[in-house]
């Protein structure tokens, strides 16, 4: 029978002294600035979160949090810069969940290992996607626009703000679901995508709350249906994709925090905490319920599941639909 050494009581000394400087390492921190990377350009949903963030977080960490706009290759270089900074929590990431899960799935040869080199910390708030038509459509439902686009395959077309990006493949997948056949055209960006639907050069969108409720309250575009699991409180008359017939479809434009992989625990879980006091900040609140937006707040075993899930969703509907790998 194999035999294992006991350890010595120079080893055992050793082995409780790591642990005690991990632990006191844990309750030092923070000891200096933390830096906040979004790998978009300010203005956008994730850049608002952030900053909204960051301003809650400094006087609970008692440290400067700084939004750092690191932009280029649909995110990829931020999500690297990030993925890539030393494991102690002064670094931390705000991403959307789809904007990472999609880009695993979509670039084959990424600098950073999606699944392993960053970790969900929590998945912070969530806003569905609009299904919305130009006013000039005669669609007031999900079930007219199916009808409209199997009566007139390829003619209805939808805009989106870039191949790969949350809401151009949460509508792949009703697509999918529905049967429609509708195409595709790619903006560079949402703003430019509304403005091109607003206009009538396409009639058809899904767009994330954010973005679209305005121009939906407006008048400009028209709101079929949302997203989410529940009618939202900013359209309460508007059903959900479910309710409208897309049976079991549930997509929410979330965005969430990362910080690299290997990442001590006690770290996580002390930025988790601090986050979760943020969150429910009075200004943070009200930004994210004027958008449409809901606190979600889970855990980081809760966010990691989720992760997972998207990671596997993603590589299905890229497959099915043929999508180019870039």
């Amino acid at each position: 029978m194999q035999r294992f050494a006991l350890p010595t009581a120079t080893a055992v000394a050793s082995m409780l002294v790591l642990s005690s400087t991990g632990a006191a390492h844990a309750q030092q921190f923070p000891s200096k600035p933390i830096r906040l990377v979004v790998p978009l350009a300010p203005g956008g949903p994730s850049d608002i979160l952030a900053r909204s963030m960051a301003q809650a977080l400094s006087p609970s960490v008692g440290q400067a949090v700084v939004v750092d706009n690191r932009t280029g290759a649909g995110g990829t270089i931020g999500i690297d810069i990030a993925a890539k900074s030393p494991p102690d929590g002064y670094t931390m990431l705000l991403v959307a969940v789809a904007t990472y899960t999609i880009n695993a799935n979509l670039y084959s040869k990424l600098p950073y290992d999606a699944r392993k080199d960053l970790t969900p910390v929590s998945i912070l708030a969530g806003a569905p996607y609009i299904l919305t038509v130009h006013p000039s459509l005669p669609v007031h439902s999900l079930k007219d626009l199916i009808a409209l686009a199997k009566a007139r395959p390829k003619d209805l077309n939808y805009g989106s703000g870039g191949t790969g990006t949350g809401p151009q493949m949460a509508m792949e997948l009703l697509k999918i679901k529905t049967g429609m056949s509708i195409v595709h055209i790619a903006y560079k960006g949402t703003g430019p995508a509304l403005s091109e639907q607003m206009g009538g050069q396409v009639q058809v969108g899904l767009f994330n709350m954010i973005a679209a409720l305005p121009v939906v309250q407006s008048g400009k575009l028209r709101a079929v249906a949302v997203s989410g699991a529940q009618r939202s409180p900013a359209l309460p008359s508007v059903p959900t994709l479910d309710e409208a017939g897309a049976r079991g479809f549930e997509e929410v434009g979330g965005h969430m925090i990362m910080v690299p992989g290997a990442t001590p625990k006690e770290i996580i879980a002390r930025l988790h905490r601090e986050l979760m006091k943020a969150l429910q900040a009075p200004d943070v609140l009200t930004r994210l319920k004027n958008e449409g937006a809901e606190v979600v707040g889970n855990t980081p075993e809760e966010a990691v599941a989720i992760v997972r899930r998207d990671l596997k969703k993603w590589a299905d509907v890229i497959r099915r639909t043929g999508i180019p790998l870039e």
